[in-house]
């Protein structure tokens, strides 16, 4: 599958300060990928790089096969819709007149503007001003802007900062639906817990390097992380349980009848088999796997130890 956009050994400095190095990561349609990491990790950096706002000292940048700083660069940008970290809309202005002004920018009819303020819940203050507008209200408007055209690449920035929960819950509603309906979605975010079910794919970023990229099973494996049991089990037979793993199997919480265990991920399987094998003494098994904050901790910490 051929990327729509992808930064090809890509290193960025800001006078003495490398913001992102050596950074290769594609993007490809129909798929959601969060770029995460904590701030100046170097992840605006990338989306600038693919807005062609800057240019990178090394490696290069494509856009639907084409630099968005080079001469092409205004054709590859309408493949495009952004919605930056902090949205400063004029507060004079409705919804419906913003709307219409974005499309004029960018050469677009403003046909679908009603749809597109329907899509993300704020149709019944299109004619309000947008100075009485919440932040929310501003974000999904943000997001409705970055919709006109109907853009096959999506960038949200830090999308859900200084929302409320309900407020977030809708933006990653929209992102759903958009994804769902084919559009590639990058999502900037340091929010880990939040995305970790709404992509496909996770780049993780630390002080301007790509430290993994992959889906979270793929990122579990890279790391070796743990995966976790627990039993519940027999009254007076947990002796009996431990007694039949395997050595590598680490017991973290033990009582009459549970059982909280530790184990790489090779060690899973033979350790479901001989629980097995015990028959009626394990009366339930829970298998927990780390989320993705564990696997970011797991990825960042050595790097930082480093340090």
């Amino acid at each position: 599958m051929s990327a729509i956009a992808q930064w090809s050994g890509v290193t960025r400095r800001y006078r003495n300060v490398v913001a992102v190095q050596d950074v290769s990561l594609e993007l490809h349609p129909g798929e959601a990928t969060a770029l995460v990491g904590h701030n100046g990790a170097g992840k605006t950096t990338l989306i600038k790089l693919l807005l062609g706002l800057i240019r990178p000292d090394q490696g290069t940048v494509r856009v639907s096969g084409v630099d968005p700083a080079g001469a092409q660069g205004a054709e590859a940008r309408r493949t495009l819709g952004f919605l930056p970290e902090n949205v400063a809309f004029h507060g004079a202005m409705t919804g419906t007149e913003l709307m219409s002004f974005y499309a004029r920018l960018k050469r677009h009819s403003p046909k679908r503007n009603t749809e597109l303020l329907s899509l993300v819940g704020i149709a019944h203050a299109a004619d309000r001003r947008v100075s009485t507008y919440s932040k929310g209200m501003r974000q999904r408007l943000g997001i409705a802007q970055a919709l006109i055209g109907e853009p096959r690449l999506l960038l949200f920035d830090e999308p859900t900062s200084g929302l409320d929960p309900a407020s977030r819950l809708d933006v990653f509603n929209t992102i759903d639906t958009l994804r769902g309906s084919g559009a590639t979605v990058l999502v900037s975010t340091h929010a880990l817990a939040e995305v970790e079910n709404r992509v496909d794919r996770v780049a993780v970023m630390h002080r301007g390097q790509l430290l993994a990229a992959g889906t979270v099973s793929e990122l579990r494996k890279g790391v070796d992380a743990a995966a976790g049991l627990r039993l519940q089990v027999r009254i007076g037979d947990t002796g009996q349980v431990l007694a039949a793993l395997p050595a590598e199997v680490q017991c973290i919480e033990r009582s009459e009848d549970v059982l909280v265990l530790r184990m790489p991920p090779a060690a899973k399987m033979p350790v479901l088999r001989a629980l097995a094998a015990l028959g009626e003494v394990v009366e339930d098994i829970e298998i927990t796997t780390p989320g993705l904050e564990d696997l970011y901790k797991r990825l960042v910490e050595p790097q930082a130890s480093a340090a």
